[in-house]
């Protein structure tokens, strides 16, 4: 996980990313990947691939945000990550979805 804009631009970045439980983080300079891509071709395209996939789920998860309801994008959230409706805090996938925590619960409460 990394904040693509500032790893690549090297620039300080605006963006954080919270475990939700035990978690080992490895850490990746962007010079050593770029070294690493000299030395071993085969991880240039892993990361390749690796962007590639988080810029699709990007792009979806921006098109969801502007075209489908509320209700909608809470239904895909919990058909995506069933899991996690019941880990997260609701002021968390309220924040994910795009909404309150408040339309959040009359959202559940509707359905």
């Amino acid at each position: 996980m990394t904040d693509m804009y500032s790893f690549v631009s090297q620039q300080p970045g605006n963006l954080n990313i919270d475990a939700l439980e035990g978690t080992e983080v490895l850490l990746l300079s962007r010079k050593n990947q770029l070294e690493l891509f000299d030395h071993c071709p085969p991880l240039e395209r892993y990361f390749r691939i690796l962007t590639e996939k988080s810029l699709v789920s990007t792009r979806q998860r921006l098109i969801n945000n502007l075209s489908l309801t509320a209700l909608q994008r809470y239904q895909n959230f919990c058909t995506i990550y069933p899991t996690l409706i019941h880990t997260l805090a609701q002021k968390q996938i309220a924040a994910f979805i795009g909404v309150t925590p408040q339309f959040l619960s009359k959202l559940k409460n509707e359905r």
